[in-house]
């Protein structure tokens, strides 16, 4: 009860010190937590609309991909009005409907406005059946009667402000389809953010399939007292052969749907988590440096304690169940931030287009108790060198003065551990940059980086003691006396300083090497497209959408466009000379395709390749199967019949645009696949006459502008779009580790006001000797700024260390350019130093403040 009463009493009277650890702890449980249950709240929105949506048994046809599958031809694979005949007879069928719907569709308003998502949710097209009351209900007008009329969904009609008679374009492969608005219907669950539009069922069927009298599904509902899976059973034996459709129930439907978004939102959720676990491991150091400098400062105290027969073990239980405290307030305050954040990033989805609905906010009995305990372990296991200190501390320390001088010993058995391992990483990182293989590289980079980071952090006092007398000649020297005893406060305890530097290190130097990555992946795109890409403008959709007929003949139609180039994959099985069967896609390109691509040719004449029944492979293809110009390959495409190609050419993989690519004419194509089955284009390109580029630059945009799904760019406009997607995700990564630096700086901010109050007699009689409180303050704030930039130093050597041999194997991989991103870096630099003055703010104005003739009293 002693021990109790004894860590109660210290953690309240140090509670202000106490504060900034509980905000890492607090900071990282609620990053854990948040996105716990954020990801819950999405897992339980989308089962609510996939259990919601679907009919009690399913029937779509065998060949029907998964819900993000977009067919090469455009249109969804298809049942025959018999199939619904046949289900219809099935015992146990209440009612069987015909579905229509196809997400290969773009909708558009009046002024060519996309209305769909900007999240990458889809936008779906279909006919409106009794089975959409399963989640929809008509709110204003009516279902579409005829060709003339459609009805969208209310949050697609809010947020792009249409109302009844709008008109509206619906785009798909086989025409465009204008209607006026009719009606428009309701979500009853949450709508993650598709947008939806319903056609009658005769313009469905003629447009989104092409054909009358077919469907892309049929809705089953049992009658009262028939399950599920007894309904399936019976719908199966009315088919005849069951094996040759897809049947699912409810649970099986909404099950498939979830599998298919449940990739993505595991990436997330773990991304997420990883990033937490980075805050996590700077506000250890933060939480060490805490409970150091309390048991230094204390040290009196302990002896006491000691003297009058308190054991080590008592000490040391005392000190840990002070952490345990901390970690309970912690987290117990980052779960309720972290449901708080949960909230948070559901409304800013919402402000995206991925609307998510607080309604379905989910909390598991686990998140919390996943909180509670990871951040009170982390706590403890932070505190318990420091708790083991505590317990060394004899009894004569009473007779001494506060603080007890660091183990020399012990010092350079630190030193040369982290000396050992720090080279053992380098050593990693150095044998990444020799392997031939990239593969073979990750398992050397992975323990290069882990044992250098380790190396440094444990070698962090001796590089303190190093780096800064160095900046300090830099920076410190500039500002005389006072810069001096910056310095001296810097180095006077260097293993604070390390752990404080190290903070900052691990948050900087991910920055430092994904900077590095991210540059040299641009620098490499660039340089391969300057090499390789002859053409002057691409057509392609951002979202993955195929290239609709009517829109190729407009391109087709552009003045001052010397040829334009169709750009098709196929799915086909191919049967090599050496007997073995691949499934691989093959290009189907018109013969001007090489202009527009320059590919380097191994062997054989690449030209002619594009001729009849000829085709080409690449270099690793042809290695690997051994494959030689003249042998011949079966290729049987997917969509067609099984053709004999000769190989003709083969092009070298040491690339990174069409890496591995097949080529042959679409022409060749055209004889084995039937024209309503060809693939649609994936992407198109086009080249201008001589002097006419900007010319016909603008009129393709102002061709396509009724097509807003597709992007017009030139190689200036194809550079700058990679660049920028390369750009948006590191600053989405920047974004996620600055939870992790802004907790670094929370022990900069720590370490600092509890050294001020370790040295309040110190700074009590440099007042009294003439010290102004303006030169105290800027003492303590070149201090803190010194400290920022050591940790700043050695996280940004760190990471360019570690972007560069991640950069080898990417050049392995065809990105053979090092980038060094030194804006980047000297700008993460400087402002390293502001962050170091922000951190000073608080403990420099409360040391200014101090009563001289009470902080010379002082105690210890």
């Amino acid at each position: 009860m002693t021990v109790w009463k004894t860590s109660m009493r210290n953690f309240f009277a140090h509670k202000g010190r106490m504060a900034l650890s509980a905000v890492a702890v607090l900071l990282s449980v609620a990053f854990v937590c948040g996105t716990l249950v954020f990801t819950d709240t999405m897992n339980t929105t989308f089962d609510k609309l996939f259990a919601a949506s679907a009919a009690d048994v399913t029937v779509s046809p065998k060949a029907a991909g998964g819900a993000d599958d977009m067919p090469e031809n455009g249109r969804p694979e298809a049942l025959p009005a018999s199939t619904l005949a046949l289900v219809e007879k099935a015992e146990g069928v209440k009612t069987a409907e015909g579905g229509v719907s196809s997400m290969s569709v773009t909708v558009v308003d009046s002024h060519d406005k996309n209305m769909g998502s900007e999240t990458g949710a889809p936008t779906i097209a279909g006919n409106w059946t009794h089975n959409d009351l399963r989640s929809m209900e008509i709110t204003s007008g009516h279902a579409p009667r005829g060709p003339t009329e459609v009805m969208v969904d209310a949050d697609t009609a809010e947020k792009h402000h249409l109302k009844m008679g709008d008109e509206l374009r619906t785009i798909a492969v086989t025409g465009d389809i204008k209607a006026k608005i009719s009606g428009i219907a309701t979500f009853t669950v949450t709508n993650p953010g598709a947008a939806v539009v319903f056609l009658d069922t005769a313009t469905a069927q003629q447009k989104l399939l092409g054909a009358s009298g077919v469907f892309t599904h049929i809705s089953v509902t049992a009658e009262p007292g028939v399950s599920d899976v007894r309904l399936k059973e019976n719908v199966a034996t009315a088919l005849g052969d069951g094996a040759a459709y897809k049947l699912q129930t409810q649970d099986e439907a909404a099950a498939s749907n979830k599998d298919s978004m449940g990739s993505f939102l595991d990436v997330m959720k773990y991304a997420m988590l990883g990033f937490a676990g980075i805050a996590l491991l700077v506000g250890i150091f933060l939480i060490v440096n805490t409970f150091s400098m309390l048991v230094a400062q204390r040290t009196r105290e302990i002896g006491l304690m000691r003297a009058i027969g308190s054991s080590r073990k008592q000490v040391n239980r005392s000190v840990l169940v002070e952490a345990v405290l901390l970690g309970i307030v912690g987290s117990v305050l980052g779960v309720g931030a972290g449901i708080g954040l949960a909230v948070g990033l559901m409304k800013l989805m919402g402000a995206m287009g991925m609307e998510l609905s607080t309604d379905d906010l989910t909390i598991a009995w686990t998140t919390p108790v996943i909180g509670l305990a990871l951040g009170v372990v982390v706590t403890v296991l932070a505190a318990y060198i420091p708790a083991r200190r505590a317990g060394k501390v004899s009894p004569m320390a009473a007779l001494r003065d506060a603080g007890t001088p660091a183990d020399a010993k012990s010092g350079w058995v630190r030193a040369g551990i982290g000396l050992v391992l720090t080279g053992a990483g380098a050593a990693g990182l150095w044998a990444t940059t020799q392997v031939d293989e990239a593969s073979d590289g990750s398992l050397f980079l992975a323990l290069g980086v882990v044992l250098t980071l380790i190396g440094f952090i444990v070698i962090g006092p001796l590089l303190a003691g190093l780096v800064v007398r160095g900046l300090s000649v830099v920076v410190l020297r500039l500002f005389g006396p006072v810069g001096r005893l910056a310095e001296r406060n810097a180095l006077r305890n260097p293993r604070r300083t390390g752990a404080t530097g190290a903070a900052l290190m691990i948050g900087l130097a991910l920055v430092a090497c994904l900077s590095v990555v991210g540059s040299s992946m641009v620098a490499s795109a660039t340089d391969e497209l300057d090499k390789s890409v002859g053409t002057d403008f691409i057509v392609q959709s951002s979202t993955g959408q195929l290239i609709v007929p009517q829109a190729a003949e407009a391109m087709a139609k552009v003045p001052g466009i010397e040829h334009v180039t169709d750009y098709k994959v196929l799915a086909a099985k191919l049967t090599n000379p050496d007997g073995s069967t691949v499934d691989e896609d093959v290009t189907a390109a018109d013969p001007t395709y090489p202009q527009d691509l320059r590919r380097e040719t191994v062997s054989g004449d690449l030209a002619k390749a594009y001729g009849k029944n000829a085709m080409s492979v690449g270099s690793d293809y042809a290695t690997q199967h051994k494959i030689a110009v003249g042998d011949e390959i079966t290729v049987a495409f997917k969509a067609g019949d099984p053709a004999k190609l000769k190989v003709a050419a083969i092009t070298s993989d040491d690339t990174n645009v069409d890496q591995g690519a097949m080529y042959l004419n679409t022409t060749t194509a055209e004889q084995y696949v039937s024209d309503d089955r060809m693939p649609k284009n994936m992407i198109m390109f086009a080249s201008a006459q001589d002097g006419k580029e900007k010319e016909a630059y603008a009129a393709l945009k102002s061709a396509l502008a009724e097509y807003p799904q597709y992007k017009v760019q030139n190689q200036a406009d194809f550079k700058q779009d990679l660049k920028d997607q390369i750009g948006q995700l590191l600053n989405i990564v920047y974004g996620l580790l600055a939870l992790a630096i802004i907790v670094a700086v929370l022990g900069v901010v720590n370490t600092l006001a509890l050294s001020v109050v370790e040295r309040t007699r110190e700074i009590g009689l440099m007042r009294a000797i003439g010290l102004s409180r303006r030169q105290l303050r800027r003492m303590i704030r070149l201090e803190s700024v010194v400290i920022a930039l050591f940790g700043a130093l050695l996280g940004l050597g760190l990471g360019m260390g570690w972007g560069t041999s991640a950069q080898k194997l990417l050049a392995l991989e065809g990105l053979g350019v090092l980038e060094i991103p030194w804006p980047t870096i000297l700008t993460v630099f400087v402002a390293s130093a502001f962050v170091g003055l922000f951190a000073a703010l608080v403990p420099a104005f409360r040391a200014g403040r101090m009563n001289v003739l009470n902080a010379i009293a002082t105690d210890g």
